[in-house]
């Protein structure tokens, strides 16, 4: 490859590159000989014989938030809620009509997928398409919902791209590629040709996902043809980070393994082409975690009421890291929401992990006395704060460990919180960060205790305001000790508490009278099954 290879590092700045008539003697490669330009590509790709012109939405709540002008290509608009389309449609009208009477092949975590089978229906021949074991059922539906016929291998794109060229061969099919190639590349650029016919004002930085690197090669492209001022900024995750490992190489770099909760990017070996564009035209790279895509996925739903896929939300998560580790303010940023295809039962991941994500949630392992007083002395060092998240089961005669989530705000709460516990005597761990706490353990505190004797369990239902717990501790008769507590907030206006109380034999009236001064809907499970089983 010409021209000096350039390390990056996520979120740095890079000096603007020359236009794009001097790239070459600035020491860059041509993009493609030059009676075959990328341009001329782009302008002339049949995308619109199938595809959509896309909106570009003001993200109004984002922008407010960061201090900039954040816009949304929303490409999850397409007929198959991904750009796809666009690149799949425009390779395949190109072929011949002996080609097409044979039929295609391709390879897929989904969105490729399905914007083959739907551009094979509109050209009326036969598709085949090769997709992970681990594709989203939403996504094969579709695909098959298109007329395309589904083979399931492997567990990633790059292991049903190797079953799919075999295939190929055996059945005299015609690959399309998901992103390695110039028609699909140019397919995707018009993305780029509609945004800046769409904003033609200043863009500082249009922020796009990368999985095999066909939509950022594509936008690339004819962004440093156009208006090269403006910053192309290629987004991954951290564990599947193929073409920031390459570009840093400067070689074609395979990753052993891949993560799979963004499935549409989830790609060991990028393209030959596609690391060539963007080896030479990309400004930098933003490396994002599973929590701020999360967020993102949040934030798009809050300012448009659309749900992305996670790849889709790539973006978004970019520009929120990219604007807080330069300091941005009044800068204009366009991400690109690349797709929609989200799996339904993902849902309840997202919104798990959304809070922790945007820094709205810090959880906690706090020991405490094993005393009474002691939870409600725990919670008046809380103030007024919101528990997001309370479990606590009895198992130490002396000592208590409790996990609790707080909201907060920014991320320097978390470490304000645990000095805070430090000095009111309670040894405090940080778990905001610790993926096993995150995943797991949040969801597995309990189990059955010998010193839970002459326990109740009562389900309440609270009001999700303030001081609502710290009422049912003030309430409870002072000789009662808690011995479980379960709590998490799940966004609506009452919260769903489980609570075990000690309470001695004698008691019986006072702990009726205690329920009903409460005010609180709430049902006796001591007889339920699952607690003897379970938690007795």
């Amino acid at each position: 490859m010409a021209g000096p290879a350039r390390t990056l590092k996520s979120g740095t700045r890079h000096a603007r590159k020359p236009a794009a008539k001097t790239m070459a003697a600035a020491g860059m490669p041509d993009l493609i000989p030059s009676d075959n330009s990328y341009l001329q590509r782009i302008l002339n790709a049949r995308v619109y014989e199938i595809a959509k012109e896309t909106s570009l939405t003001p993200a109004k709540n984002l922008s407010k938030r960061l201090g900039n002008k954040v816009y949304l290509k929303r490409e999850d608009e397409q007929p198959v809620f991904s750009f796809k389309l666009r690149g799949a449609y425009n390779k395949m009208a190109h072929l011949s009509a002996e080609q097409l009477a044979q039929g295609v092949i391709c390879a897929s975590a989904g969105n490729h997928a399905q914007g083959v089978a739907l551009s094979a229906k509109k050209l009326g021949c036969r598709a085949v398409i090769v997709m992970p074991v681990t594709t989203p059922k939403v996504k094969i539906d579709a695909v098959q919902g298109h007329g395309g016929e589904v083979v399931l291998f492997g567990d990633s794109f790059s292991d049903a791209y190797g079953h799919a060229l075999e295939l190929e061969q055996a059945q005299g099919l015609t690959f399309v590629h998901p992103f390695d190639d110039p028609d699909v590349i140019a397919g995707q650029g018009t993305i780029a040709m509609e945004l800046l016919r769409q904003h033609p004002g200043p863009i500082d930085a249009i922020f796009v996902a990368i999985g095999g690197g066909g939509l950022i090669s594509g936008v690339a492209a004819y962004i440093k043809a156009v208006r090269p001022e403006i910053k192309v900024i290629g987004v991954q995750t951290k564990d599947s980070d193929a073409m920031v490992r390459s570009v840093r190489a400067g070689k074609r770099v395979q990753l052993s393994d891949v993560g799979l909760f963004s499935d549409g990017t989830a790609v060991k070996l990028v393209g030959e082409e596609t690391f060539r564009i963007t080896r030479a035209l990309v400004d930098d790279f933003v490396l994002v975690d599973t929590d701020a895509v999360c967020a993102a996925i949040k934030d798009v739903f809050e300012d448009t009421r659309s749900i992305l896929e996670p790849a889709g939300a790539l973006g978004v998560a970019a520009v929120k890291q990219y604007t807080a580790s330069h300091g941005c303010k009044g800068q204009t940023f366009i991400a690109i929401t690349c797709g929609a295809n989200m799996n339904f039962d993902r849902l309840r991941f997202v919104a798990e992990r959304a809070e922790v994500g945007e820094h709205r949630e810090a959880l906690f392992a706090v020991t405490i006395p094993e005393e009474r007083g002691s939870f409600k002395r725990f919670c008046e060092l809380l103030g007024p704060r919101s528990v997001t998240e309370f479990n606590y089961r009895i198992s130490d005669s002396a000592q208590a460990h409790i996990l609790v989530g707080v909201a907060t705000q920014k991320r320097e709460e978390a470490a304000k919180l645990a000095r805070a516990f430090a000095k009111g005597g309670f040894d405090a761990l940080d778990l905001t960060d610790n993926e096993l706490a995150k995943q797991h353990v949040r969801h597995m505190v309990g189990g059955r205790s010998e010193l839970a004797r002459n326990e109740r369990l009562y389900r309440f239902i609270f009001p999700e305001r303030p001081g609502a717990l710290m009422r049912f501790l003030s309430t409870m008769h002072p000789d009662w000790n808690i011995s479980l507590f379960h709590y998490r907030n799940q966004g609506a206006d009452y919260g769903r508490i489980l609570v075990g109380i000690q309470v001695p034999r004698g008691d019986n009236a006072a702990l009726r009278d205690f329920l009903a001064s409460l005010n609180y809907p709430f049902e006796d499970e001591s007889n339920n099954p699952v607690y003897q089983l379970f938690l007795r």
